[in-house]
């Protein structure tokens, strides 16, 4: 009977090659991808609205004939490049109370900051090797959800590598390189 070797690397239980062109590609050649759903705040339209809404995300999802998932993400809100600008706005200004209402907005900035709020962020995501049919199914979902009332665009790199953030590190962005540690 064979021993299996253990990992050196922690990551590597996590069966995945890359993340390209919106799709994380699995070490057996299939292929994640998806979309990702604008949030819109359906409670704020008139009560035959929301049902129509409601309704035709029925339609979608009764609609879709393959394994999908559905995933809420936290991303961290990053609004350092607001912060500046008011920054930069406040030093231009010479009018006492023009710079009293910055500072009012860079103080409730910096609150808002370090209170570590986030965007929940929602995606639709699926499992398949071949090319097209993944194109059609995003093709597919984006028409289906604009005709819910909802803008949906495929999935980026950038937000596949979120999802796994928030499923593998607890929402945290690692921004270390591999540790590695001697196995005895």
């Amino acid at each position: 009977m064979s021993k299996k070797k253990k990992s050196r690397y922690t990551e590597q239980f996590v069966p995945i090659k890359s993340i390209t062109n919106g799709m994380i590609i699995l070490d057996n050649n299939e292929k994640v991808s998806g979309i990702k759903i604008m949030p819109r705040n359906i409670f704020i339209a008139d009560y035959d609205t929301q049902n129509a809404i409601i309704n035709n995300l029925k339609n979608v999802y009764n609609l879709i004939d393959y394994e999908f998932w559905i995933i809420a993400a936290d991303r961290p809100v990053d609004i350092n490049v607001y912060l500046s600008q008011l920054q930069l706005l406040f030093n231009s200004v010479n009018d006492q109370v023009k710079r009293k209402l910055i500072m009012e907005d860079i103080n409730k900035a910096n609150l808002f900051m370090s209170n570590n709020i986030v965007d929940t962020e929602y995606f639709l995501l699926f499992k398949e090797k071949n090319n097209d049919i993944i194109a059609k199914r995003i093709r597919s979902l984006i028409n289906a959800f604009a005709n819910s009332g909802l803008n949906s665009r495929q999935v980026s790199n950038d937000d596949l590598r979120v999802i796994l953030d928030n499923f593998l590190n607890g929402g945290q962005t690692t921004t270390f390189g591999t540790v590695v540690s001697q196995w005895t």
